[in-house]
């Protein structure tokens, strides 16, 4: 039966609905069998004894049945709750196993999974919390501090996630940091590193620094060719607009 689609999340709100509505059932049969079991003879002629013993032996007819149907309702809703937990435990097995496929060479060579969120601190031990995945997860809470001890730090978060809770500390000692929100970024790789200090440039200047080059164009801008003077990083070589200028004028001369 490939095209059968079992939702454990709807299965277990069936399951809770059933449950609910067999609940109300017992409770009305309940409320209703002592004016269905025990009726009242309306006279003392044989007709009025005979009519309400008759309707007596109906309702209690009825008792057994609702019972019945009571005992079976239940067997349902455990039934469909059991199916709801049991599809939930084989997607969750079957994610996991794939997700271990995924974070096993990441985890193997940075020491730290792409997916998944760090695991808590022992609480009472003050350890820290385990690093959440480098690409998404949340960092584990640290743990609580025993007596006389510190409380852990909180793990990092991924690049989407959020850093975990630091633990709290022992009596009259502080607590644990929190975890960082956004991985620590190497040395030498910060936007500032990269893109240099551009503070205290006007416009204009972050307009020339963009549309120069840098490295050997920067170095050849006395030759000629396009890129910055060497005297002044923030202005074209005047003598590179020179010979420009005067190629220009000669090709229109010809």
């Amino acid at each position: 039966m490939s095209f059968v689609n079992a939702a454990p999340e709807m299965l277990a709100a069936a399951a809770a609905e059933v449950s609910h509505l067999g609940s109300s059932l017992c409770a009305a049969n309940a409320a209703a069998a002592a004016r269905t079991t025990g009726l009242l003879a309306a006279a003392e002629d044989e007709v009025s004894v005979a009519v309400a013993a008759l309707f007596g032996s109906h309702g209690e007819t009825y008792q057994v049945l609702s019972a019945q149907a009571a005992k079976f309702h239940s067997r349902f809703a455990q039934t469909l709750a059991a199916a709801a937990a049991s599809y939930a435990g084989m997607e969750a097995d079957a994610g996991q196993s794939l997700l271990n496929i995924v974070n096993s060479p990441a985890q193997a060579l940075l020491g730290r999974p792409l997916f998944g969120n760090g695991i808590n601190g022992a609480p009472g031990t003050g350890q820290d919390g385990g690093p959440g995945g480098l690409l998404i997860g949340n960092g584990g809470s640290g743990g609580s501090g025993a007596p006389g001890h510190d409380g852990g730090n909180g793990g990092a978060a991924g690049l989407f996630g959020v850093g975990g809770a630091g633990g709290v500390g022992g009596f009259g000692l502080p607590g644990g940091n929190g975890g960082r929100a956004v991985p620590a970024e190497p040395e030498g790789c910060s936007a500032t590193a990269a893109t240099g200090d551009r503070r205290g440039l006007t416009g204009r200047q972050r307009r020339r620094r963009r549309s120069g080059r840098c490295g050997r164009s920067a170095r050849l801008g006395r030759q000629g060719r396009r890129g910055r003077c060497e005297r002044s990083p923030h202005r074209r070589c005047r003598r590179w607009r020179w010979q420009r200028w005067v190629a220009r004028h000669r090709w229109r001369r010809r």
